[in-house]
């Protein structure tokens, strides 16, 4: 007889300074992704805008604010852009590999690099090599890191330009945490190629998604997500397509020169589970 499945116990953090918007604090409601079900469960929790760290699947759960929207690209329908069609043909001679998720030292000291010029001064900045290891080996679920090379001379593997930590799921590819060179001398969009490949991995898989996240309107660095078409954002009612125009209009404020934009400073994206504390 088979066990019946465990409903999962949710727990919440303490309010902390937002990291998006400034005078707002965050909360988010999470759960332990553990035993021979997690696979299951991570994915009915990314349907309903979930997203996993390491062991844990959260989301915001902040009591006056719900600025951060689930967005996902729907892969079969994609379009590139005129842009995103000369990012594909600058960077395709790249030879992406599928990993088991194990972290390196080679990949350790470009996500450092990655850090230090995205994301000076966040709390990814201070991590140790065995933190990253954490963040990518810890995992209770169908997860790979794809690396993307240079090409190699004879049997030398080429330069490492970027990796993206993924999840894959029966609707979907969840990019968990993506970095890359981002000083290449001879290489522009190296973080859209590699989300540009991942809708591509997810349409010719048959799979519908690829999951990227939190977007949130008006937090300066969260704005590339918005170039993807189509583009779904999870709502009370459901998953729903963003009105094209609706999404004209937000590309071109994206696209728009810096000095027309907001400034404003981010931090890195989640990647650990430290601040995910057991507590009711």
């Amino acid at each position: 007889m088979t066990a019946p499945i465990r409903f999962p116990r949710f727990f919440v953090t303490s309010p902390a300074p937002c990291p998006y918007l400034p005078g707002k604090s965050e909360r988010k409601v999470f759960t332990e992704l553990r035993g021979e079900n997690a696979d299951e469960l991570n994915e009915a929790l990314g349907r309903i805008g979930f997203r996993r760290s390491q062991t844990v699947a959260y989301r915001p759960s902040c009591l006056d604010c719900q600025a951060c929207v689930s967005v996902r690209v729907v892969a079969s329908a994609f379009k590139p852009s005129s842009t995103q069609k000369r990012t594909l043909k600058a960077n395709d001679d790249l030879i992406a590999t599928e990993c088991r998720p194990w972290a390196t030292p080679e990949q350790f000291e470009l996500l450092q690099k990655y850090l230090a010029a995205r994301h000076p001064g966040g709390g990814m900045t201070q991590m140790e090599e065995n933190d990253f290891a954490d963040m990518v080996e810890h995992t209770s679920v169908s997860s790979y890191v794809i690396e993307y090379r240079e090409p190699g001379i004879g049997a030398e593997p080429g330069r490492l330009v970027g990796a993206c930590l993924t999840d894959y799921q029966g609707d979907g590819l969840s990019m968990i945490y993506s970095f890359y060179d981002p000083e290449h001398e001879d290489r522009v969009g190296l973080g859209n190629y590699i989300i540009l490949d991942h809708i591509r991995r997810a349409a010719e898989g048959g799979l519908p998604y690829v999951y990227l996240g939190y977007w949130v309107e008006g937090a300066e660095r969260m704005q590339y997500k918005v170039r993807y078409r189509p583009l779904e954002r999870l709502t009370r009612g459901g998953w729903q397509r963003m009105p094209e125009q609706e999404q004209k209009r937000l590309i071109a404020e994206a696209t728009a020169p810096r000095s027309a934009r907001r400034e404003e400073a981010l931090p890195a994206k989640d990647g650990l589970a430290s601040e995910y504390k057991l507590t009711d």
